[in-house]
This record gives structure tokens, C-alpha cells and sequence, in this order.
């Protein structure tokens, strides 16, 4: 095998010998670029077709990879500052910790916030009208096409950056508050109940945000609360949840499926024909707190990307599951780090992600057996939210509602998070 660069130390798949040698000089990013693009070369999924480039026209990795990715499949591969990505995928970032959206009626509204944010200290939930910021109306930035038009608005993710709201409240009333960004702590699980079903039997509930390392294991407290309670129907809901560490979904599809299903085959990663010897099956493991269910019912949203379809596609031939919302990203493939210099950390695709029946290749995402909209003027464990609400109908008659009058419309959503962090990550 060819050595790279001795600036490159690459972690998760022992593909090569080569080791960081100590220097006292940091990586320039023409050094960095080098690196990446022999890694593109021998790494990279779909490297026999990655365009025709001259790496010393690009002047660092960044420019590089954006010219050598497959575009035709490959809208995922990045290059991020090491600390950065370190910083976020522990579960940090700066900002004022929601997402923001827009309802049917084109209103600015709350579709998620996190605990740690200051504003949810403040009151402020899901659902909440979002009139204006910094006295200019929200929805129109939003509904703008120009994409950076609500990015200017809400201004740079800098800890101490303010922000004055003006929120409408579920009961009409309004208020105005004044809120910092800061580092806010990501608990993937947003939230987790049960729900007293017709039949007599108990349904857990869990919105799951992101596969990430949490700073408390927050799945295990979920699903030891729903193995106290007796839940034997699951409704999970994966609508935001656009990806993180593979190993994570692993447990999560092993707190559902199991312990029957321990060390059976719940995914395997198939790398490019230079690279099989790297190819890996993920087994359904043992859990402390499975729940060893017959089916599952999943909310996903065009947002439910990576990682969150992994677990679907992998659960498909083990348990009967339906799914209510829209149509996932469609996602199939996933990301080895390659690091270098400790100053970058390169995330191509490197592999393609099928279940035990060899299953996969879902580009055009994995679609619902019942549409319905993301209902962003109800909380997500209010039973009057329209996905909710069809999870409950199933489970309680197992038929969806008649088809409605009014047209399905897919909701604009804005994040505060990084985009690279919708991916499927092996670590």
C-alpha cells in the first residue's frame, strides 16, 4: 500500500500501517489536501468514479473534496476542524437550542428545543409561534429562497450573541424575550412516556433526536422506564433524527428487538471492491432493558437520514413495523474518519450500509405506509399531533385513518446544528 502523508492518522478501520511521526510544525492545508486526495483515491466508495481533478488547483482540503465527490450520489462527504466535530458529536453546540419551522399556514413556528436551552427554562415549547427576532418578521425569511436569509437573521453561532423574540403563545398571548446563544448540551432523547392504549395494553413513546454519545446514557433510562411500566408496543419517533454513530443504533435496535435476536445479524458495512477485507457485520446485542416486541410503529420526516434508517432497514426483517410521516432522506451509505494532524478530520463515504437480507441501496429514501405532516402546532406527546395520532389509531385497530381532503406539504425546517452531522459514523 502506497504511504500518505505522515501527517495522516487514521482511526476506525487499521487500513493502514502508517503513523503520525512527531514534527513541531502544524499541517499546512496543502498537506492536508495531498492526504485527502490519495485517500479519495483508495478510500472513497465510489472512488472509480470520482471527476478528473488537478489536486494543486485546489488550495486546501476543503475545495479538494467538494471537486472530487460523486455528486451524482455523494451529497454527505465533508471536511471539518477536528475540535469542532469533537465538540459537537459529544453532544455541544452554540446556539439557542431549537429548531425552527414552518406550519401549513406558513407560521414561523418552535419544532423542537432542547432542555438545556435558555429558552425552554423561559417556557418556551414546541409549537410556539415565532413572530420575529430582532423586530423583523420570521416567516418571510424563511420562506425566502434565498437560503442564507434566516441564517442572517438569526445572526453567527457565537456563545453571548443576543437575540430578542417576540413568541405567540398556544393561548394567543405574546411575549417578548431576550436570549443569548450558548453551549447547549444535546440529550438525544427529547422526550419519553407511555401511553394507555384502548386495548388494554401500554405503549412506550420516545423522540429520538440524534445518535450521539449523550453525557448520561439517556436510551438506557427510557428504556428501563418502559420495561418498568410494561410496554409492549413501541412508537418511536425518528423525525429529526438525521443520523450519528452507527454502534448507537445498534443498541437502540437491540433495546427493540430483543434479546432473542443477540448475535444476529442487524447490518452489515460493505466497503469498495479495493477494501473488503474491511467489510463488517453489526450484531443485535444484549441489553439490560430489551423489550423483546413483535412490531414498532416509526415517525420519520425527510429530516429521518443515515443512522435512523439503518435502524429501520435493519429491524425490517426481524420485526413488523410500519411507519407514519413522509419519506426519509435516503441515506444508505456511510462514513470512516480519517484525521489529520489532529488540526482536520476528513468524513468520505466509504461504505454501503444492508440489512441481514443483504437489503439496501434505499437512495430515494424509505417511504411511509401512512402520510402525514409534521403537525408543528402540537407538542410531540400531544395525542391531537397528527403523526401521533396515527400511531395510536394503528396500534389500537391496526388501520390508519381514511385518506383526508387536505394535500400533504412537507415542512421547512431550520437547524442550528452543523448539516455534516447528518451522517452515519463509524467510530
Amino acid at each position: 500500500m502506497k504511504k500518505i502523508h505522515i501527517f495522516l492518522l487514521i482511526i476506525a478501520l487499521g487500513f493502514s500501517s502508517c503513523k503520525k511521526e512527531f514534527i513541531d510544525k502544524e499541517v499546512t492545508p496543502e498537506q492536508a489536501r495531498d492526504t485527502l486526495y490519495y485517500i479519495m483515491k483508495a478510500y472513497y466508495f465510489w472512488y472509480d468514479s470520482i471527476p478528473s481533478v488537478t489536486r494543486t488547483n485546489f488550495d486546501d482540503p476543503y475545495q479538494l473534496l467538494d471537486a472530487m465527490r460523486y455528486k451524482k450520489r455523494d451529497r454527505w462527504s465533508f471536511v471539518a476542524d477536528y475540535q469542532d466535530f469533537i465538540d459537537e458529536m459529544n453532544g455541544s453546540f452554540v446556539g439557542h437550542g431549537f429548531r425552527i419551522g414552518l406550519d401549513e399556514s406558513n407560521k414561523a413556528r418552535i419544532a423542537m428545543i432542547y432542555k438545556s436551552s435558555p429558552l425552554y427554562a423561559l417556557g418556551v415549547r414546541r409549537g410556539w409561534i415565532v413572530r420575529q427576532i430582532k423586530d423583523t418578521d420570521v416567516a418571510p425569511a424563511l420562506l425566502s429562497p434565498d437560503r442564507t436569509a434566516y441564517s442572517d437573521l438569526i445572526g453567527p453561532s457565537t456563545a453571548g450573541y443576543k437575540n430578542k423574540f417576540l413568541f405567540e403563545k398556544p393561548d394567543g398571548s405574546t411575549v417578548t424575550i431576550t436570549s443569548a446563544k450558548a453551549a447547549i448540551t444535546i440529550n438525544p432523547v427529547v422526550l419519553y412516556d407511555t401511553i394507555h392504549l384502548k386495548t388494554g395494553k401500554v405503549a412506550g413513546h420516545i423522540v429520538y433526536e440524534s445518535f450521539i454519545e449523550p453525557p448520561i446514557d439517556s436510551l438506557k433510562i427510557a428504556f428501563a422506564y418502559f420495561k418498568a411500566n410494561n410496554v409492549s408496543e413501541l412508537i418511536l419517533d425518528l423525525r429529526y433524527n438525521s443520523g450519528g454513530y452507527l454502534d448507537i443504533a445498534q443498541s437502540l435496535a437491540s433495546y427493540i428487538a430483543g434479546n432473542g435476536l443477540a448475535s444476529t445479524a442487524f447490518e452489515s458495512l460493505i466497503y469498495n471492491d479495493k477494501c473488503h477485507f474491511a467489510d463488517t457485520t453489526f450484531n443485535f446485542i444484549t441489553t439490560s432493558y430489551s423489550l423483546d416486541l413483535s412490531r414498532v410503529v416509526f415517525i420519520t420526516a425527510r429530516l429521518t437520514a443515515s443512522a435512523s434508517e439503518a435502524v429501520i432497514n435493519g429491524i425490517a426483517p426481524h420485526l413488523d413495523y410500519v411507519s407514519i410521516g413522509d419519506t426519509t432522506e435516503g441515506k444508505p451509505v456511510g462514513m470512516n474518519a480519517f484525521i489529520c494532524d489532529y488540526k482536520y478530520i476528513f468524513w468520505p463515504i466509504t461504505f454501503k450500509i444492508v440489512n441481514s437480507e443483504g437489503t439496501g441501496s434505499f437512495f430515494k429514501g424509505l417511504y411511509p405506509d401512512k402520510t402525514a405532516i409534521d403537525d408543528l402546532s402540537h407538542d410531540f406527546n400531544d395525542r391531537h399531533e397528527k403523526c401521533l395520532n396515527e400511531a395510536i389509531l394503528y396500534l389500537e385497530t391496526g388501520s390508519f385513518s381514511a385518506k383526508g381532503n387536505s394535500e400533504f406539504r412537507r415542512s421547512e425546517n431550520y437547524s442550528e446544528k452543523p448539516s455534516w452531522m447528518n451522517n452515519a459514523f463509524l467510530r
